[in-house]
């Protein structure tokens, strides 16, 4: 085994873990403490002054975090990954290292609803703008990008429309204007793409859902591609200039290809303090361990739910790109081949009404908001995640009002199905 280079699934269980080294334990423990002991003052002072990498205190590093961490970077291919208390943080962290006042950010329209509400609304307290553009059509990205612009923000698979975004075509334009291209890789996993293949240089993900895959724990995180040269610009100065905090390091100088994981850790989450619990840390990846599984079997019961829709009479219209008539069957053969998610929406003839009507009859079927639960999950988005936004906006963000989002769980498909059909009867 030791010249070959272990598969998806090899990683997901052993990446980041070693057995305990002062008990044995084969899982990696739950490391329940606030702080550390230094072995004395000289230790101290090098891990204070990033010259020694160690634990400080658990708001800034743990081990049971760090082992989520490596895991995590492994599966998507990335140099070093930081894990935060939620998907929200971890974006939060990662505009915080690029934009300064008045810079902006050109982010594609399908979108999870609390994202954009995220940067219409929080971002604006930073002084940070967005400028929305059509995720569809790469050039549209182009177009709106201008000198204030510091990073182009995506959705591999976006939430809820179910859209497969080009991200190669969007990463060349990053790349010819010197921007870094984020994507938030959530409803695929890396299981089903892996962003930094396709040219991006940051992923972030909500590990609440598909990685932890249980429903019982929140977490996010960044990935570090290592890709981009924060210093060619002069645009990115939290990693290109010295660090007042740090005796004057720059830490792109420093560290290189995981500096950008490391501004985020030490000049980011340090001080604005979103961190994970190790309690969450534990259980995201416990759950990591049975992703490649988890990920297979949702896909391929949401491409059969997917087809039972499509052909029932009180469904508009079906959106999910495993479909083979679908508008992104194509670039999910391409970004996604081993299938289209568990995620999908479909439009109930009645608009709001009957949308509402049929999340109100579901049995099996959980009504909450979350995805990637091993329980099948329903929601009608106008109502409830997408209801802060305009009757324009839900629209573009593909949770109009006649708009249900499944996330398909892993109970027998057939029952799955049988649930919906009930629930479409008594519409």
């Amino acid at each position: 085994m030791t010249d070959r280079i272990p598969g998806f699934s090899t990683l997901a269980i052993h990446a980041g873990a070693q057995p305990d080294p002062s008990t044995g334990a084969r899982v990696t423990p739950i490391y329940q403490t606030t702080a550390f002991v230094f072995d004395d003052v000289d230790h101290a002072a090098s891990l204070f002054g990033l010259q020694a990498f160690g634990n400080i205190y658990t708001r800034i590093t743990n081990p049971t975090t760090a082992a989520l961490e490596e895991r995590v970077a492994a599966l998507e291919g990335g140099t070093a990954a930081l894990a935060v208390a939620s998907g929200h943080a971890a974006q939060l962290l990662v505009f915080h290292a690029m934009l300064r006042p008045g810079d902006n950010i050109v982010a594609g329209n399908k979108l999870y609803g609390g994202s954009i509400n995220q940067m219409n609304h929080s971002f604006k307290s930073f002084g940070w703008e967005v400028k929305w553009t059509e995720a569809t059509d790469p050039q549209s990205f182009a177009d709106k990008i201008d000198e204030n612009t510091r990073a182009i923000f995506i959705e591999s698979l976006a939430n809820p429309g179910g859209v497969v975004t080009d991200i190669e075509a969007i990463a060349a334009i990053a790349r010819d204007r010197g921007i870094p291209l984020v994507v938030d890789n959530t409803l695929a996993s890396p299981y089903l793409c892996r962003p930094i293949e396709h040219g991006a240089d940051i992923v972030v993900h909500s590990l609440t859902k598909f990685m932890g895959g249980h429903g019982n724990s929140m977490g996010g995180v960044i990935v570090d591609g290592g890709t981009f040269d924060w210093s060619a610009s002069g645009n990115y100065p939290m990693l290109s200039e010295p660090r007042p905090e740090y005796s004057g390091m720059v830490l792109h100088e420093t560290f290189g290809n995981f500096a950008f994981a490391i501004a985020c850790r030490v000049l980011g989450l340090r001080d604005l303090g979103p961190a994970i619990s190790p309690m969450n840390s534990f259980l995201i990846l416990t759950g990591i361990e049975t992703l490649p599984l988890r990920m297979q079997r949702h896909s391929d019961s949401a491409r059969k739910v997917a087809e039972f829709l499509s052909g029932h009479d009180k469904v508009e219209w079906v959106s999910y790109a495993g479909l083979k008539g679908d508008p992104y069957h194509s670039l999910q053969q391409k970004y996604m081949p081993k299938g289209g998610g568990a995620v999908l929406t479909f439009g109930v003839k009645g608009g709001y009404d009957a949308g509402v009507a049929l999340v109100s009859n579901v049995e099996l079927h959980s009504h909450l908001a979350n995805i990637g639960d091993t329980r099948s999950l329903i929601i009608h988005p106008a109502s409830t995640t997408h209801r802060q936004l305009t009757d324009e906006q839900k629209t573009a963000a593909g949770a109009g009002p006649d708009v249900v989002r499944l996330s398909v769980g892993l109970e027998d498909v057939e029952d799955i199905i049988a649930d919906l059909e009930q629930a479409l009867s008594a519409v």
